[in-house]
């Protein structure tokens, strides 16, 4: 499969450099390239790119709105969002419109292609172990209405569902999850898509920041 991939960041350079480093994947298609957030829409219709590598600080419309914009689209390409910055609220609300995860503009080009495919292939680019580094960063208490909300979401969940999300907001991987709650990793599997169907979610991602704004991560014996 051919991973049709549109680059948006406002440094010509950088694009330059993005399209000479991935562009010499053979499984990557460079569809589109564009300066800033305000195009990002009609090229995602025009050009159905897979995977958006979005700067999150550009000037006009920015990444965030931009990303914003293109996940609530029912016809969605995935997001991933280039920062110089590990997790500052940026990124976080990135995260929670939607995005895949974030890449580090200083990253190794290798990586930078592993996560492009990662990313096709329906999996975030967040490891476990960069979720639950991002998890320590995230402010240890989400807004009251915010906390109240991500409350009543968790509550449409039945017992094993919420045991699931608790685990993939801690940063579990399938494999962890099986071990710790004695399942097997398809019913996890299974478990994961049941939560983002009924939550109305995009990816893992968003399943845990929504556990910790429901301050789930705070009790040991939320798993």
């Amino acid at each position: 499969m051919t991973i049709r991939l549109l680059i948006v960041d406002d440094d010509p350079l950088v694009r330059a450099g993005l399209t000479f480093m991935l562009g010499g994947a053979e499984d990557i298609e460079i569809v589109g390239e564009a300066a800033d957030g305000s195009g990002v829409g009609q090229l995602a219709r025009e050009l159905r790119p897979d995977v958006v590598l979005m700067d999150i600080r550009m000037p006009h419309v920015d990444g965030l709105t931009a990303t914003e914009t293109l996940r609530a689209r029912p016809d969605a390409p995935e997001v991933i969002v280039l920062t110089t910055f590990h997790a500052d609220e940026q990124v976080l609300r990135a995260l929670r419109a939607g995005a895949a995860g974030f890449v580090l503009k200083d990253t190794p080009p290798a990586e930078i292609v592993a996560a492009v495919r990662q990313v096709a292939n329906g999996d975030p680019v967040l490891s476990p172990a960069v979720m639950r580094q991002l998890m320590t960063q995230v402010s240890s208490a989400a807004p009251g209405d915010r906390a109240a909300r991500a409350r009543a979401r968790i509550a449409q969940l039945a017992e094993r569902e919420r045991e699931v999300a608790v685990a993939v907001g801690r940063g579990f991987s399938n494999a962890e999850i099986s071990a710790r709650l004695y399942l097997s990793v398809p019913t996890v599997k299974t478990h994961v898509s049941r939560v983002l169907a009924k939550l109305d979610l995009n990816n893992r991602v968003q399943i845990a920041l929504l556990v910790h704004d429901a301050g789930l991560l705070d009790r040991p014996d939320a798993t």
